[in-house]
């Protein structure tokens, strides 16, 4: 009976080799998915469309999977192995309700584990050490950590947070559209060309806000850095306003000024050179990206070896 007893206790015990672990980058404009072998080494590489879960779950789930297809092709590897695979997402939308637990009962990998954009981006930019990251893309969110311990601000939602992130830049930029068109605001080359875009019907501007997602509104961002760089008024305002969020949000994490502080998202190269002098001293560039975060933490958790189940 011992040794019956000594078998299954072997069975249990024994560690098998993983065979795949992805890494997931999700956000308010896309989602990337990185294949990557037992020891983190990326093989392939996906891409696809918005994964914010709060204001899409279904649509996060079939974009985050399709981005995972994606990156076993880009390996040369069937996508039917996909059940095979543990994976970390990193996903806007994931630091409020239920929307991880959510997730993470209908995706299809061997072992999930779902935690916020903000997270899986501080990892990638100063590793498990002290340091903080700010992603300013879409959204916005901040993150950092001092002798072990993390802490977060923001990533709220551009309805009531992500200050100077593109989703707000947009709803901004057509705000003072719309100020202009009433002539409440002086117009500006910009507002007169964002509302050419709507056929000149302020009525056209509205409708669009109906059924606009985050990613809708981010896609008017760079147009308004590039018309602030030419001096437009209404540019120049918009990115100064959010400039001053992104520097408020920055002092609330009392950095010192020792450890690195990385910007990271689409924006990051944009509002970089427009920060204040004591916060571009502090500026680093990352390890790594978001994606490459959630491949470290993936290796991490998974290593080399998993548990066998059973």
């Amino acid at each position: 009976m011992l040794g019956y007893w000594y078998f299954i206790g072997i069975i249990h015990l024994r560690r098998i080799d993983v065979a795949f672990m992805l890494g997931i980058d999700g956000g308010g404009t896309s989602c990337r998915a990185a294949l990557a072998t037992a020891s983190g080494d990326i093989i392939g590489r996906g891409k696809s469309g918005p994964a914010n879960i709060r204001t899409d779950l279904t649509g996060a789930r079939e974009n985050i999977v399709d981005a995972a297809r994606q990156a076993f092709a880009d390996a040369g590897k069937d996508p039917a192995l996909i059940p095979e695979a543990f994976a970390v997402l990193g996903l806007a939308g994931s630091n409020v309700g239920t929307y991880a637990q959510q997730l993470a009962t209908i995706l299809p990998f061997a072992e999930s584990r779902v935690e916020t954009d903000a997270l899986i981006a501080l990892e990638g930019a100063v590793g498990e050490g002290d340091g903080a990251m700010a992603i300013l893309g879409t959204g916005t969110a901040y993150m950092v950590r001092k002798g072990g311990a993390a802490r977060a601000i923001g990533g709220w939602g551009f309805q009531v947070g992500d200050q100077g992130g593109g989703s707000r830049i947009g709803r901004e930029l057509l705000e003072e559209t719309l100020l202009a068109h009433d002539g409440i605001r002086p117009a500006s080359p910009l507002t007169k060309e964002i509302l050419a875009v709507f056929r000149n019907n302020p009525e056209d501007v509205v409708e669009f806000t109906i059924n606009a997602k985050p990613g809708d509104y981010g896609g008017f961002a760079p147009k308004v850095f590039d018309f602030a760089a030419r001096g437009d008024i209404a540019a120049e305002a918009i990115v100064a306003r959010a400039v001053a969020a992104i520097e408020a949000s920055l002092a609330a994490l009392d950095l010192d000024g020792k450890a690195p502080l990385c910007l990271l998202g689409g924006l990051a190269p944009l509002y970089a050179p427009r920060l204040s002098a004591p916060y571009r001293a502090m500026l680093k560039e990352p390890l790594r990206d978001a994606l490459g975060g959630a491949v470290a933490m993936a290796a991490r958790m998974f290593g080399k070896t998993e548990a066998a189940r059973g």
